[in-house]
C-alpha cells in the first residue's frame, strides 16, 4: 500500500514563503552593498587584495571608506533626496523589526517590553499605531516650512508605513489572516512598496541632475 502524502498546512506553506521572500530581499540588499564597497575598493585608497599584505585590514580599510562616501553623499544630497532616504530605510527597518517581533511572539507571550496588546477581547494590531503615527508625522510635514523638520518626519511616516503595510494582508481581507497563506500578500505588498519608493528616489535624482545639466546649459 502506497502511503499517502501528508498535505502542509497553510500555515506551513505561509511561513515558507515568507521566510524564502525576507532571504531574498537579504541577498539583494546585501548584493547592493557589496557591489558599492566593491566600488569604493578599486578607486579609493585601500590596496587591493593581491597587493595587499594583510586582506583583512584592507577590507577594514574599504568599508570605512564606503561608510565615509555614504556619509558625505548623504549630506551633500537635496532635501527631498534625504527624505526619501529617510522614509525607505524607516520603512524597511520597521518593517522588518515588526516582523521579527511578531514572529517571537507567536512562540513565547512576552519579548522584552513587547507583547501582544488587548482592551477587553479584543486584540489591537499594530497597523493601529502605524496609521496613527503616518497620519500625524504626515500632517505635521504638511503645516510645517521648514525643510530641515521635512526630512526627519519622513522617519516616523516611513515607520507608520512599515508597520501598516506588515498587517496590509489582514485590512484587506477584514480578518485575521496574519498567519495564514493569505497572510503573505502582507509581505509582497511590502516588496513591492520597497521597490516603488526606490523607484522612484533612483528617478528623481536621475532627474534632478538632468536638470542641472540641460536646463542650466540653456541658462548659460
Amino acid at each position: 500500500m502506497i502511503p499517502r502524502r501528508r498535505r502542509r498546512s497553510p500555515s506551513v506553506l505561509a511561513d515558507r514563503r515568507t521566510v524564502g521572500l525576507g532571504v531574498l530581499a537579504v541577498a539583494a540588499t546585501a548584493g547592493a552593498v557589496a557591489v558599492e564597497v566593491s566600488r569604493v575598493w578599486r578607486r579609493g585608497s585601500a590596496p587591493m587584495l593581491a597587493e595587499a599584505d594583510d586582506p583583512f585590514g584592507a577590507a577594514a580599510e574599504a568599508v570605512v571608506e564606503t561608510a565615509e562616501v555614504a556619509r558625505t553623499g548623504y549630506r551633500e544630497a537635496s532635501t527631498g533626496e534625504n527624505s526619501m532616504f529617510n522614509l525607505l530605510s524607516a520603512f524597511v527597518t520597521t518593517f522588518v523589526v515588526a516582523r521579527s517581533i511578531t514572529t517571537l511572539l507567536r512562540r513565547r507571550r512576552t519579548f522584552g517590553p513587547f507583547r501582544n496588546l488587548k482592551v477587553g477581547r479584543r486584540h489591537i494590531h499594530h497597523f493601529v499605531p502605524g496609521i496613527t503615527i503616518a497620519f500625524v508625522s504626515g500632517a505635521a510635514a504638511i503645516v510645517t516650512r521648514d525643510e530641515n523638520v521635512e526630512r526627519w518626519l519622513a522617519i516616523p511616516f516611513g515607520a507608520g508605513m512599515g508597520l501598516t503595510m506588515d498587517e496590509s494582508a489582514l485590512l484587506l481581507e477584514l480578518d485575521d489572516v496574519y498567519w495564514s497563506e493569505e497572510g503573505v500578500v502582507s509581505v509582497q505588498i511590502t516588496m513591492a512598496v520597497t521597490a516603488l519608493l526606490a523607484a522612484i528616489a533612483l528617478a528623481s535624482r536621475f532627474l534632478r541632475r538632468g536638470e542641472q545639466m540641460v536646463l542650466d546649459s540653456d541658462d548659460g
